[in-house]
């Protein structure tokens, strides 16, 4: 993707932390997703106003030996892969509280 990406867990999920890993599930087409300790790093941290870049480079590189490039790819695709199914909602500014970013509403 080029240029930033934010996301935000979307409002319309269940979820819940379970030892390391945290259980999702789409209310939309009721997908069941069990994230890895990496993902759920991203989950925890996809607040709408910090970027994926942000993410990757200060909370996933440090505690994990990977190249930043390689994780913020697989990042990528990991949030791509949930915004497929309405758990988190991606946008190229900050996401508002309200869900929505500025470029979504236009």
């Amino acid at each position: 993707m080029s240029g930033e990406i934010y996301l935000a867990r979307s409002k319309s999920i269940a979820a819940r932390m379970l030892g390391d890993e945290m259980m999702v599930m789409s209310s939309r087409d009721s997908t069941l997703f069990s994230l890895n300790p990496v993902a759920s790093i991203i989950w925890n941290a996809a607040d709408g106003l910090t970027s994926l870049n942000e993410i990757v480079t200060t909370r996933i590189c440090p505690a994990f030996d990977v190249e930043v490039n390689d994780a913020l790819r697989d990042a990528e695709t990991f949030a791509r892969e949930l915004a497929e199914h309405g758990i988190l909602l991606l946008s190229e500014a900050p996401i508002e509280r309200s869900g929505h970013s500025p470029q979504e509403r236009k």
